[in-house]
């Protein structure tokens, strides 16, 4: 279905309205530039986002849930691979790919700064990002060990440590050292190759040889 014109503006707002306020952050960012950027009207703008206010947060929310529903699509595979370690590296190279994209780690940088003035915002960040990554860790988790390919008594529990493993030192790094000093390819393949292996380390399934193996057995 075309696009109508209604929904070119809001999206045309919404992309005006992130760059500003990614290049100027929230108190620096007025509706007057905004316009301009989108080369939309003022009123324009209220009549679709009510206030600057409501519109950094329809910026955050949109941008997050594009990160996370690409996360969700890779992890929707996995329940059903037939080799685990390859699907969780893939998995984990492209959380990273699009987590450590420039413009989310700025938002990401911006919400922090302005949690204090928006506590739902930091919220609405995890919740709609880290948060429905965890969730769909989670139920993958609970599908492979019931088929016997991981072993995995708390899902939940799981999934952080996987999504952390995969994400804190790389996130961090971007984070408070700049964008200049991300992680290079061959640094965030080795990482994951070590995220994946710690993780599997602790989940893959074992057999129970005491059950099964006599005590004066020799192997």
């Amino acid at each position: 279905m075309d696009e109508s014109r209604s929904d070119r503006k809001r999206r045309a707002i919404l992309d005006a309205a992130t760059t500003v306020f990614l290049s100027n952050g929230y108190l620096g960012t007025t509706v007057d530039e905004v316009a301009a950027v989108a080369a939309v009207s003022k009123p324009t703008i209220y009549k679709h986002f009510g206030d600057k206010r409501r519109l950094f947060v329809e910026v955050v929310a949109g941008t997050v849930d594009e990160v996370s529903d690409a996360v969700l699509a890779a992890v929707s595979g996995l329940v059903d691979t037939r080799n685990v370690e390859a699907e969780l590296r893939e998995l984990a190279q492209r959380q990273l790919a699009l987590v450590l994209r420039p413009r989310v780690i700025q938002l990401r940088r911006l919400v922090i700064g302005e949690t204090s003035r928006f506590p739902e915002l930091g919220r609405t960040f995890y919740e709609r990002g880290p948060g429905r990554t965890i969730a769909a860790l989670s139920e993958a988790f609970s599908g492979l060990d019931a088929r016997g390919a991981l072993r995995v008594a708390d899902p939940v529990a799981a999934a952080t440590q996987f999504n952390w493993l995969v994400m804190s030192a790389p996130v961090n790094q971007a984070m408070l050292l700049g964008d200049d000093r991300m992680s290079t390819a061959a640094e965030l393949g080795r990482h994951v190759e070590g995220a994946v292996r710690v993780f599997l380390a602790a989940y893959s399934p074992r057999e129970d040889l005491s059950r099964d193996q006599d005590p004066g057995d020799k192997p």
